[in-house]
């Protein structure tokens, strides 16, 4: 406990300094209007959000190379995505405010994406490649008013670049480094990232096509694994835009995402040769039509993922989803903004196995029958007034072909006071969300249960948000959610399992901080804190305290350099003891990670030179008992434009 309170302690004296200092040199600076579009499909300045977002931008993940998607999510606040600091293959779990992986939705350009075959319906970020990224804005809280089932405790919203304005440019980026863990000391090379974009802008036809590979090698999945396990991946995206007139416009895409995963037999804990290769195919078009106070987007996207389980349970799976959203948004007066959307989902799995005694795949989930349709109207007003207040409500009717229809809603209301040092704003929000039960666990021959209950999610949240022009930033943010109808994986006994709803009624609530510091024009720091007090039936693997921190500085015009800072409070875990045929409880330490990187700009500003260390001091810990962690490791690259 006394650590947990010298690290807090720390974070609130830094944003004390923070909300001191800030007198020194206001008079010299100029606000910046940060927009933010998750919280309402709309182009907001952040002072008009009720919501605090936090947005990653190209620049800030400019100075992020090296790493991946998941490790850049893991340090903003609120969220813990375990497996991101493991061997590169390793599975990815996201708890969001003591919410699992089924709970937090992840949009690519605005458009959901999931994967209908996994167990908790999610996507896996693996399938990204974070050179292809533009931004992310991630929106914590119930936003089933906006985009659906499954957005309960985040949104994660991933914008992928567009094309140049000029006629044609060319983009180069390669990544060389070592992947070992805290008891290797060899350094040798086995992290390989490549990239290669082409894009531009003719008259009104622009295009993007970009491909990308990383092969990680070096590393076992397993803490006591003698062997490596490679993982390998590839990644194709086309994007393709046409401007008919100032007011419409049309984008189609398609992209082409597999990777494979070396993985051992975390069941028994010993090496083995396994292997895991997922595929997924994705294409869709986006057409809007703008007229004088509004526009009409249409995002549709079709989804094909096939994944192939090579182990002593092996298994095929394919999943398809289509989505087509098409909402109006209209403008009235720059003061009242409204969206009214349909949104319409629909997807199907199938599945393989072998059967006990059986030498070939048979079907074990025929599409046919685990599918669904939803079909989603739903409205969204906010309301920015000159005197301060600001609201975003809005309401959703989930209609499912197997559950019937049911409600969600939202209100955030919140109030900025404009201040000569900069602004002040209080928010608050009420917001509902309902989590369907995926299709594996409701058709699993062996662990389904048609008679699953869809879950129910409630959660309020207060706080505030001071602002001091472009100095610093500090947010606060209390939250509490409710949840009913939790789908479990209950041992019945006999060495049966099945995916049940449990009774009893769970609660998670905690405090988010966030702190932007611009200590001078060249040195800046950022930071945030997560406290989550989850009921413990919930508390798997969520540490109650998280604390992240990054200090950038500009060295000079063309040398940039950081310090990362990440704090992982203790969690809980389990393991399957082949003794005593029982899950075990077991408690992983605190850990505390440091990483260096520095870049420097050559020809002409068209190259840059980057570096990174991860893991300064070789500390050694666990994200999941049982399975290995990354010790220090290095990494060089650069990066050509053209």
């Amino acid at each position: 406990m006394n650590k947990k309170t010298f690290v807090f302690g720390v974070l609130c004296s830094m944003s004390l300094f923070t909300v001191a200092q800030q007198q020194t040199d206001l008079t010299s600076v100029e606000q910046l209007d940060e927009v933010v579009i998750t919280d309402s499909k709309f182009n907001l300045k952040r002072e008009n959000s009720g919501k605090v977002i936090t947005k990653i931008t190209q620049k800030e993940l400019e100075q992020l190379q090296g790493k991946s998607l998941a490790e850049i999510i893991n340090t903003t606040t609120g969220i813990e995505i375990n497996g991101a600091n493991s061997n590169a293959g390793q599975n990815l779990n996201y708890y969001v405010r003591g919410g699992k992986n089924r709970q937090v939705l992840i949009l690519i350009d605005g458009i959901v994406v999931s994967d209908p075959s996994q167990i908790a319906n999610d996507y896996d970020l693996r399938l990204l490649n974070a050179n292809q990224v533009e931004s992310i804005e991630i929106l914590k809280g119930a936003s089933s008013t906006l985009y659906g089932s499954g957005a309960a405790t985040a949104v994660i919203n991933i914008k992928l670049k567009e094309a140049s304005k000029k006629a044609i440019s060319a983009n180069f980026r390669s990544l060389f480094g070592t992947n070992q863990s805290q008891d290797d000391n060899n350094y040798a090379i086995n992290n390989f990232q490549n990239n290669v974009s082409i894009n531009g802008t003719l008259d009104n036809f622009n295009y993007l096509a970009s491909f990308g590979n990383q092969y990680t090698d070096g590393l076992s999945s397993l803490a006591n694994g003698t062997e490596s396990d490679a993982f390998n991946v590839i990644n194709g995206n086309l994007k393709l835009g046409y401007k008919f007139s100032d007011a419409f416009k049309l984008t189609v895409y398609g992209s082409w995402d597999k990777f494979k995963a070396d993985f051992d037999d975390g069941f028994s804990g010993v090496d083995t040769n396994d292997l895991s290769t997922t595929e997924q195919l994705r294409y869709g078009l986006s057409p809007e039509y703008a007229y004088k106070n509004g526009s009409v987007t249409l995002n549709a996207a079709y989804n094909k993922v096939e994944r192939d389980i090579e182990s002593s349970f092996p298994a095929l799976y394919n999943a398809e989803s289509f989505t087509a959203d098409v909402f109006n948004k209209y403008n009235f007066n720059d003061k009242f903004y409204t969206v009214l959307g349909l949104n319409v989902q629909q997807n199907n799995m199938e599945s393989f196995s072998i059967p006990f005694g059986g030498t070939s795949f048979e079907q074990s989930v025929n599409p046919d029958v685990a599918e669904y349709t939803n079909i989603d109207p739903y409205a969204n007003v906010v309301y920015i007034s000159d005197f301060g207040l600001n609201v975003n409500a809005g309401a959703r009717l989930n209609n499912h072909s197997e559950y019937g229809s049911h409600l969600v809603y939202s209100l955030n209301p919140s109030y900025k006071k404009d201040f000569n040092f900069g602004y002040l704003k209080g928010i608050a929000s009420y917001s509902t969300a309902y989590i369907t039960p995926s299709l594996y666990q409701l058709f699993d021959p062996l662990y389904g249960n048609t008679d699953l209950k869809p879950e129910e999610n409630a959660t309020f949240e207060v706080g505030a948000e001071v602002q001091f022009l472009d100095k610093a930033t500090v947010s606060v943010v209390y939250f509490t959610r409710e949840e009913k109808n939790f789908i479990e994986f209950v041992d019945l006994g006999s060495f049966v399992y099945q995916y049940q709803n449990v009774n009893e009624e769970f609660t998670a609530s905690g405090l988010e901080l966030v702190a932007d510091y611009n200590i001078t024009k060249t040195l800046k720091l950022t930071a945030n804190a997560t406290y989550t007090h989850v009921d413990e039936d919930l508390s798997l693997r969520i540490p109650e305290f998280k604390v992240n921190g990054l200090l950038g500085f500009q060295v000079c015009e063309k040398t940039f350099m950081s310090l990362s800072y990440q704090f992982t409070d203790e969690r809980t875990d389990s393991f399957y003891n082949n003794l005593t045929f029982m899950n075990e409880e077991v408690s992983l330490n605190s850990y505390n990670l440091l990483d260096f990187y520095i870049s420097h700009t050559i020809l002409d500003n068209k190259m840059k030179l980057f570096a990174n260390v991860t893991n300064i001091f070789n500390e050694d810990y666990q994200e999941l008992y049982g399975y290995s962690t990354k010790g220090r490791n290095v990494n060089l690259g650069f990066s050509l434009t053209l």
